[in-house]
């Protein structure tokens, strides 16, 4: 089992002598954060509708780095606080919002209507569990809750997508079945869970 101390450690040394350098040219934190949501926007824009999973997801990889670099920048800087948090946040909303209508075009054009279902449940279902979560703690509430975050549906979606761009058949309409339902089971988990509390 790998310990996360030690990993976090190790990337830390990558990270921090690139963050170091981007800042000396002049980049900031919040440039670094919304460059990163471009290019992972635009490669999963690009590249998804067509099928072109492979080539979309290596690109996606190299942008993916700016979450850690924009977090690493702002230490360095001193400037740890909510607007970065709000933004990095935000612009997340945004990558998924892209990268599931990509998926969800590629499934229209060429997939059977359940998965363009499965597709469609996917998307409006992320922003829901998303809304949710920030809706109830808007209010006081805690909702950190549900089998399927953000991270654990990107990787239920992106990984099988990439096979299937190497030719494995069939995995990816399955991953969107499968996680059509995580996603419908979170939904109800946070719900729930909001509403225990609020009947307490």
């Amino acid at each position: 089992m790998l310990n996360q101390t030690n990993v976090r450690a190790g990337l830390a040394k990558v990270v921090e002598p690139v963050a170091r350098g981007l800042l000396r040219i002049g980049l900031s934190p919040d440039a670094v954060t919304v460059i990163g949501t471009v290019g992972v926007s635009g490669a999963a824009a690009y590249f998804f509708p067509d099928g072109e999973f492979v080539i979309g997801i290596l690109i996606m990889v190299l942008f993916v780095f700016s979450d850690m670099l924009d977090g690493t920048m702002a230490r360095l800087q001193k400037r740890t606080g909510v607007w970065g948090a709000f933004l990095d946040s935000t612009l997340d909303r945004v990558a998924d919002g892209v990268i599931f209508g990509s998926v969800l075009i590629w499934a229209v054009r060429g997939q059977s209507a359940w998965v363009q279902a499965a597709a469609f449940v996917c998307l409006v279902g992320g922003f829901v569990i998303s809304y949710a979560r920030a809706r109830a703690e808007s209010v006081g509430l805690d909702c950190k809750v549900g089998i399927a975050e953000r991270t654990e549906r990107l990787l239920i979606l992106l990984v099988p997508a990439f096979f299937y761009g190497l030719g494995v058949p069939y995995l990816l309409p399955a991953a969107l079945f499968v996680l059509a339902i995580l996603v419908l089971i979170t939904v109800w988990q946070r719900f729930a869970h909001v509403y225990r509390q609020a009947m307490a």
